[in-house]
């Protein structure tokens, strides 16, 4: 008998221990095999099956019996605050981006892009592909598998008189999330100065408070952080790091200009400080091409974070992250200390993917499915809810960063939002310290671009209110 006659049984037997009195005894097996037509095999393991869910308990050579019920009692872990004493510093909350919300809700929350919008035949293949390969089996090398490495340097290449990063440059990491940790831990350390823009991205935020670093905000906008405020940060703080986005930035959507780059990067090196650059967006670009700060600087300024978790897919968490010289032996050892390496399935994965001829097709579809959400949900703002302004229409990455009327209630907006079936993310979660506004985070990437209006329209209903 089948599988689904065991899962049958299962819920049959459920029914009729629902109705029954504790120690009730089920039936034998040879009769439940004779009711079923299933054989003894099939009915022990759905009784197994029940025995594992708590429904039964099973006595040797007596029966099986109806399970009863523990007193339902409040568990007490009291114990645990003088275990674990005052936390050191408080981590960030966080952010609404990481919930899950049923189907029927507009989600304009999310931080990763729709399913539609994976390669997923791509990715379906070259997981079957390395399951069938020595990755399933084997170790990968602490600093990554040689062809990823290779190819993520070849993908950031140089700028006019700067040399490109090698192969050994490179460090594969589980994610960006955990490149930011290391990186901070690494190159700042706790209790250093470390810039961040301000607003950012609310992992960076969330990492540095848990590298215990010092974090000075930044002030950014829609077209980047003032290089002059940059400088003057540097100078004031004596910080020897610097976290930014120069393309697509999460959440403005900024992207740097080349004469921004070159201020900030010039900054760095009066200082002798680093720049991390966080390119999460690299593949997300819309009508301009991501320029890495990166590949402007061969001098080691520049440590640059490309993860692929948000193009290739969220279950494929690999990153490269490329560092030159003795920040590079540093970073390892941090990465080695947290993780030891990554996963060679799912590093042979991604490489086959970012391989395919059908990746660079992907993602010039992916630029035009961007662009079209991307103006839809903007339309659908600007007619809806117009006091809800967009900042500036971003030229790649996922969000829009909506600014709310001063005297805005936040936190009820988004309730009211909420109640009428759309899912938004307040802005608070990117600000290193205290918001300068009310703002929104929205996605254009999420599911279903057909009900961004009622989206909208929510917001635009929700702010009336406020009036």
């Amino acid at each position: 008998m089948s599988n689904d006659s065991s899962g049958r049984i299962v819920a049959d037997l459920r029914e009729w221990i629902a109705a029954a009195a504790p120690g009730a005894r089920l039936p034998s097996t040879r009769a439940l095999a004779a009711q079923y037509g299933a054989g003894p095999v099939t009915v022990q393991k759905a009784l197994r099956t029940l025995a594992a869910q708590g429904a039964v308990e099973s006595r040797p050579g007596v029966g099986t019996f109806v399970r009863a019920a523990p007193p339902a009692r409040p568990h007490d872990h009291g114990w645990q605050t003088a275990a674990l004493g005052s936390p050191r510093a408080r981590a960030p909350r966080l952010s609404a981006a990481l919930r899950t919300v049923p189907n029927d809700v507009v989600a304009l929350h999310a931080g990763y892009p729709d399913r539609d919008l994976l390669p997923e035949r791509l990715v379906r293949a070259a997981f079957a592909r390395a399951a069938r390969g020595a990755a399933a089996v084997s170790r990968s090398p602490a600093a990554g598998l040689p062809d990823l490495q290779a190819w993520f340097a070849a993908e950031l290449g140089a700028g006019p008189g700067t040399a490109p990063p090698a192969a050994g440059d490179v460090v594969v990491l589980p994610g960006s999330q955990s490149g930011l940790s290391t990186a901070f831990r690494a190159l700042v350390g706790a209790g250093r100065p470390l810039l961040l823009e301000s607003p950012t991205y609310w992992g960076a935020i969330l990492a540095a408070a848990q590298a215990g670093v010092e974090v000075v905000p930044v002030p950014s906008g829609p077209h980047g952080p003032d290089p002059d405020e940059v400088d003057r940060a540097f100078a004031r703080t004596g910080a020897r790091a610097f976290y930014a986005q120069p393309s697509f930035a999460n959440p403005t959507g900024a992207h740097w200009s080349a004469d921004l780059a070159d201020r900030v990067l010039a900054a760095a090196r009066r200082h002798g400080a680093f720049v991390v650059e966080d390119d999460w967006a690299h593949d997300l670009a819309i009508d301009t091409d991501a320029v890495p700060l990166a590949a402007r600087d061969d001098g080691g300024h520049v440590v640059h974070l490309r993860s692929l978790t948000k193009s290739v897919s969220p279950a494929v968490r690999v990153a490269g992250l490329v560092a030159r010289g003795p920040a590079r032996e540093r970073i390892l050892a941090a990465a080695q200390a947290e993780s030891l390496y990554v996963s060679a399935v799912l590093q042979a994965a991604a490489l086959d993917v970012v391989t395919q001829p059908a990746w660079r097709t992907h993602l010039r579809g992916l630029r035009r499915h961007l662009a079209a959400r991307r103006d839809i949900l903007v339309a659908a703002l600007r007619e809806h809810a117009p006091e809800a302004y967009v900042t500036a229409v971003p030229r790649g990455g996922l969000n829009l960063w909506v600014r709310l009327p001063d005297a805005v209630d936040l936190e009820v907006l988004v309730a009211d939002c909420e109640a009428a079936g759309v899912a938004v993310a307040p802005g608070d979660a990117w600000f290193p310290a205290e918001p300068t506004g009310p703002y929104l985070r929205l996605n254009f990437a999420g599911p279903d671009p057909g009900a961004f209006a009622d989206g909208a329209r929510a917001i635009g209903a929700a702010l009336a209110r406020q009036r």
